[in-house]
């Protein structure tokens, strides 16, 4: 699996701009999010603009319905379908060409002894569907797609398809951009 998950010395604000092309709230929701990332990763330019990272939160959480904290990693090409509900916890990392739906958590998990594990790492071209829950320290793979519904809690392979709860593998195959 690819580990470079963000390309930071040819940072754009609008670089999820065209694979969000006819959604104007998903596109909305990815420039805040990729100017809060921006602003967040120098400490003159956050001390300078912390009335926007305050406007980013009541923007984005209150009105848009959608928790999406400005320290995750995420790649190029971030699709966010709809994104309502939707909750990405801080330290997660998204590769590049992954696509977001509705109502999904993702984040850490609380260990037995009280503490949270690290969230998860999600490779490139991950298509992650509506309702899901994927939490604790595990590797989503690269080309995997993730059913509605699904709740994934242990690491996924490359090339699969997962689905249920709790998540199981419906099929593993992988073609030249097509699942069979």
């Amino acid at each position: 699996m690819d580990k470079g998950f963000i390309n930071t010395t040819n940072f754009n604000i609008f670089q999820d701009w065209k694979a969000n092309e006819g959604h104007f709230k998903s596109r909305l929701i990815l420039v805040l999010f990729r100017l809060a990332k921006l602003i967040r990763s120098n400490t003159v330019s956050f001390v300078l603009f912390v009335w926007y990272m305050v406007l980013y939160r009541v923007i984005i959480e209150w009105v848009l319905n959608i928790e999406i904290n400005w320290n995750v990693k995420v790649g190029s090409n971030f699709k966010l379908k709809h994104g309502h509900g939707s909750v990405v916890e801080s330290t997660t990392e998204f590769g590049n060409d992954c696509t977001l739906r509705h109502g999904t958590t993702i984040g850490h998990k609380i260990l037995p002894d009280g503490t949270y594990s690290k969230a998860p790492k999600i490779g490139n071209n991950v298509d992650i569907g509506s309702g899901v829950t994927i939490i604790g320290n595990i590797v989503i793979g690269n080309n995997v797609i993730i059913g509605a519904g699904a709740v994934i809690t242990k690491s996924v392979p490359d090339n699969c398809v997962m689905v249920g709860n709790p998540g199981r593998l419906l099929k593993m195959s992988y073609t030249q951009n097509t699942i069979v």
